[in-house]
């Protein structure tokens, strides 16, 4: 990046700046990103993992909103099937409950014509009777039926490294664990920034006609940085996720229940757990290292408990966790549920463009508002033609051009081998949803190397994914800690050996290793309340 001047320099590797670098190099812009922990280290990964239009922004009356995160929902399905899969969500209605009969199914009804659901999916009403039929955990005190919609659940983390791959594979620079220190200026326009590479240490100077900060709940220390005052700043809000094994929380499928406080969780089978999700309190802290304390636990513990009662969870079933931040616009006296999902885009007199607050699910749109900007800039300078957006006809790369239907034929396909080769249907079924068209470079890693299935995997994180730690593996490349915490401890060793090999970690370098491992361990375990 440092050896030529780009047309765009993006700072933050979550999803809004992977969006951003792929728009931006499919419309033949020079781009280079830069994330100072590990792509998707922050709010990307961390969420509830649900490419979903928002129901209850439909609630609040944000229709454009439910209606573009629709569209964009259905056509990730196409771009991603195997990390965007369509599941049945329950809403259950109850006496005195945040939606009441009439309300849902006007509600549903109207969030899925606005969201575009295709006719076999769109919501179905629920008796009493069908109801417990169909999930028979819930309360029967003052239900009175449920609406059934359809919901897509995902793998976050490798959603944003699917973007950010396919940015890469079409000439976008990207880089992680490099940090923007300060930025470049002349004539008081920002030119670019002073990076530093907190792997080796060593410091560059990246040159760029355009700097946008995408950099999620950072974002406000970078405006700093730029000595520009603003009017409008973040507002950061904590969203906690509990995992329990799946035999203590059996759910016939995922459900969207009210809890006692009137706020409304997810609780969501996947595999051999299910998670349940996600709590939305103001944050002051630090942003690097969120976590979950004992009173998160027991708020979402007691909204579960209330609505399943037979189910009895206690702090004793909790296996792992997450906590992250959700980067939102403040306004003022509203509660930090009622905050608006919207994004917002600034511009500082420097010239700094800033990206804040959005959804998962809409970043493809939000990419596209930031780089019809720069290059109405670029445009201004006379050094480029405007091109318009091209990502909604484009392809990532784990999903090509399968489609949802393709993917079912390359999905059998695929389990047939891996279960032909003795391995279990469960776990063949995550490696195909994980990796996508991407799966045969780890069969091949087995096939040709002769390496373990643990250690192909480990070789693909680092050699194609970017990985440079234990934890950037078992956290954001498999998720494996948070949904398979027994044997993500079984072969923790095996992963910190194989990495250390390949990375020729000295021991200073593998003390440090083990005690990020120990802190990322402990951190999906709640905390006690600091006082």
């Amino acid at each position: 990046m440092e050896s030529e001047k780009l047309d765009l320099l993006v700072i933050g590797g979550g999803i809004t700046g992977a969006g951003i670098a792929w728009d931006a190099v499919s419309r033949g812009l020079s781009v280079g990103l830069v994330e100072k922990q590990d792509f998707g280290q922050g709010t990307s990964s961390r969420s509830t993992k649900l490419i979903h239009g928002g129901l209850r922004y439909l609630k609040q009356f944000e229709v454009g909103l439910v209606r573009e995160v629709g569209h964009e929902r259905a056509l990730l399905y196409e771009r991603a099937p195997h990390i965007v899969i369509p599941v049945p969500m329950m809403l259950p209605i109850y006496q005195n409950g945040t939606y009441g009969k009439l309300t849902s199914s006007v509600g549903l009804w109207i969030y899925d014509r606005l969201a575009g659901v295709k006719k076999e999916e769109r919501r179905k009403m629920l008796s009493r009777d069908e109801t417990l039929a169909r999930e028979p955990l819930l309360s029967e005190n003052g239900l009175k039926g449920s609406g059934l919609y359809v919901e897509y659940r995902t793998d976050d983390a490798r959603l944003t490294l699917e973007v950010m791959k396919t940015a890469a594979f079409q000439g976008a620079k990207v880089i992680n664990y490099a940090k923007a220190e300060e930025f470049i200026y002349g004539e008081g326009i920002i030119r670019g920034a002073k990076v530093r590479d907190r792997i080796s240490g060593m410091s560059y100077e990246i040159q760029a006609s355009q700097v946008v900060n995408a950099a999620g709940p950072w974002v406000d220390e970078l405006r700093e940085k730029d000595s520009s005052s603003f009017d409008k700043r973040l507002h950061l809000t904590k969203g906690v996720h509990l995992v329990v094994p799946y035999e203590r929380f059996p759910l016939s499928q995922p459900v969207y229940f009210d809890v006692p406080d009137g706020r409304m969780i997810f609780a969501i089978p996947r595999g051999r757990v299910t998670y349940v999700g996600t709590t939305d309190t103001s944050y002051v802290g630090s942003i690097d290292s969120p976590v979950m304390t004992e009173a998160d636990r027991d708020y979402l513990l007691e909204g579960v408990n209330d609505v399943f009662p037979t189910v009895s969870l206690t702090a004793d079933d909790v296996e792992s966790g997450w906590a992250g931040l959700r980067p939102l616009i403040h306004e003022e006296g509203k509660d930090p549920s009622e905050l608006s999902r919207k994004d917002e885009i600034f511009q500082s007199p420097t010239g700094l463009i800033t990206i804040a607050g959005g959804k998962l699910t809409g970043f493809r749109k939000m990419a596209e508002r930031v780089v019809d900007l720069v290059l109405r800039r670029l445009v201004e300078k006379g050094t480029h033609t405007f091109q318009p957006c091209r990502t909604n006809q484009m392809y990532l790369v784990g999903g090509g051009d399968l489609g949802s239907s393709g993917f079912v034929d390359f999905r059998q396909e695929w389990l047939h081998k891996w279960m032909e080769v003795g391995v279990e249907q469960e776990l063949a079924d995550e490696l195909v949803s994980r990796y996508g068209l991407q799966i045969e470079k780890i069969w091949n890693r087995i096939a040709e190397d002769g390496t373990t299935l643990t250690e192909a995997q480990v070789d693909f994180s680092v050699e194609e994914e970017m990985a440079v730690s234990v934890t950037d593996h078992i956290v954001r490349r498999t998720g494996d800690l948070y949904f398979h915490r027994q044997r993500s401890e079984g072969e923790m060793d095996q992963v910190f050996e194989r990495m250390s090999r390949l990375m020729d970690w000295d021991e200073s370098r593998r003390k440090e290793e083990q005690n990020r491992m120990e802190w990322e361990a402990a951190n999906t375990h709640p905390l006690p309340e600091q006082g």
